[in-house]
């Protein structure tokens, strides 16, 4: 899975959402299409799962994410949008995806990119939250002084870990606000491309560097690993894995990192992955899209047989099918991204970043406002409005999950108080006696007041 990938999303724009769609909307849902969401009977041929316990939304901010670069309305309105998403967490990385090398010599901090996005944080009433990736040049062999960002991607060696280790015991005091780090990122830099797998010795090492000394200035912050990418394969790959569903087979080889740093790690907080609703180099989903998103909720239940720590998903990739147009500005991206989040509810993440809230036209997924590097940027997209829905809900934990049986493509979220967030999984209308259809990639919120 591509490291830069972004996320890009959309408001509800349901009242005008047609398959395909790309618009944008500040209105909300049409009197008659809320009247057909009402008119379903969510009992009645439904399934429904509680959500026990909470489960934290948030998201991580990548390359462009309302910096002072970006015209001041288009930043404006962005900032207007992740104030208003409520009290989640939001990641930054500690070099890299918009901070700039925070060590460019031995002892020599510059802190100013990242103090930047720490402060955005506080702006927008946020939580904090700091991956531990990546490292300086000097630490993988260059000159000090020098920052090749082409060499992003590299690992620090070996005789650097415990350097590295100095500079995330740096960062986390200087932030006290931190309360959560992932360390690293994908395991970058660490594959043994003789061997065919990646290298969990050489990371798993470099992790207990990491934790020990952030745990010896912080004992209270929470230290989570490995940030592995959860890839899934066709089953007549080599490296398949006899875990398979219609979304293939789950890729051996991160199961065998995981496996290894459960057992030889020195100590662990929660544990951290990342994965798409396609197989690797497909992406094409199945549609309804919740089949592909299943494979989360297998992926976490074959966790939860190794280990009770937490799961977060640092990153989330959810496609669309091959006749749905993909992108920040498109329902049928908000659509998959929510059905990823009904089946990680389903299976009891505690954790779930969306990587990249502002969007961008290169990437083909969802965000939470339209590039703010545009004068017109920073409006909401078909997934805003489902976003603030859900983020305070499922931190208080009380949601029903739901999915209509039979032919029906519709699923929702529910509250004990009869709020409810309805979603058609598909492009295909579904008909509602005596109403209007609801459209393909509806999103519809309703709350207890109407």
């Amino acid at each position: 899975m591509p490291a830069l990938a972004a996320f890009v999303v959309g408001l509800l724009a349901v009242a005008s959402c047609t398959p395909g769609d790309t618009g944008t909307t500040e209105n909300p849902p049409s009197t008659s299409l809320e009247a057909s969401a009402r008119a379903v009977d969510l009992d009645a041929g439904w399934t429904w799962d509680r959500r026990s316990g909470p489960m934290e939304l948030g998201v991580t901010h990548t390359q462009n994410s309302l910096d002072d670069t970006e015209p001041a309305e288009a930043r404006q309105r962005g900032v207007d949008i992740l104030s208003n998403l409520g009290e989640e967490y939001q990641n930054h990385h500690l070099m890299g995806f918009g901070t700039l090398n925070p060590e460019p010599s031995p002892g020599e901090f510059e802190w100013g990119s990242l103090d930047r996005r720490m402060e955005l944080t506080e702006e927008t009433g946020g939580k904090a939250m700091l991956t531990l990736c990546c490292s300086p040049d000097w630490m993988k062999g260059g000159p000090p002084g020098v920052t090749s960002w082409e060499r992003i991607e590299m690992a620090p060696l070996p005789e650097y870990f415990r350097d590295y280790a100095n500079l995330a015991r740096e960062a986390v005091q200087r932030y006290p606000q931190v309360d959560r780090v992932l360390v690293w990122n994908e395991l970058k830099g660490f594959y043994n491309e003789e061997e065919n797998r990646w290298d969990y010795e050489g990371y798993t090492a470099f992790y207990n560097e990491v934790y020990q000394a952030v745990k010896s200035v912080r004992p209270d912050i929470l230290v989570g690993g490995p940030y592995v990418v959860m890839s899934s394969l066709p089953v007549d790959s080599p490296d398949a894995s006899d875990i398979r569903g219609p979304w293939g087979a789950l890729d051996q080889r991160p199961l065998d990192v995981i496996e290894y740093w459960l057992e030889n790690n020195v100590g662990a907080d929660f544990m951290v992955v990342d994965g798409a609703t396609t197989n690797r180099g497909q992406q094409d989903a199945i549609s309804p899209v919740d089949v592909g998103a299943e494979k989360f909720s297998v992926i976490d239940r074959w966790i939860q047989e190794r280990t009770q720590l937490p799961i977060w998903w640092a990153e989330f990739y959810a496609n669309v099918p091959a006749d749905s147009e993909a992108g920040f500005g498109t329902e049928a991206s908000a659509v998959s991204t929510l059905a990823v989040i009904q089946a990680m509810a389903r299976s009891g993440t505690q954790g779930a970043l969306l990587w990249g809230p502002e969007g961008s036209e290169s990437l083909d997924y969802s965000s939470l406002w339209s590039p703010a590097t545009e004068p017109d940027g920073g409006q909401p997209t078909p997934l805003t409005d489902a976003w603030r829905w859900l983020v305070p809900k499922m931190r208080d934990g009380d949601v029903e999950l739901g999915r209509a049986q039979g032919d029906s493509t519709l699923a929702a979220f529910r509250t004990a108080d009869g709020s409810v967030l309805m979603m058609n999984l598909a492009a295909e209308p579904v008909a509602v006696p005596g109403q209007e259809d609801i459209p393909g990639w509806a999103i519809i919120p309703m709350d207890n007041s109407a």
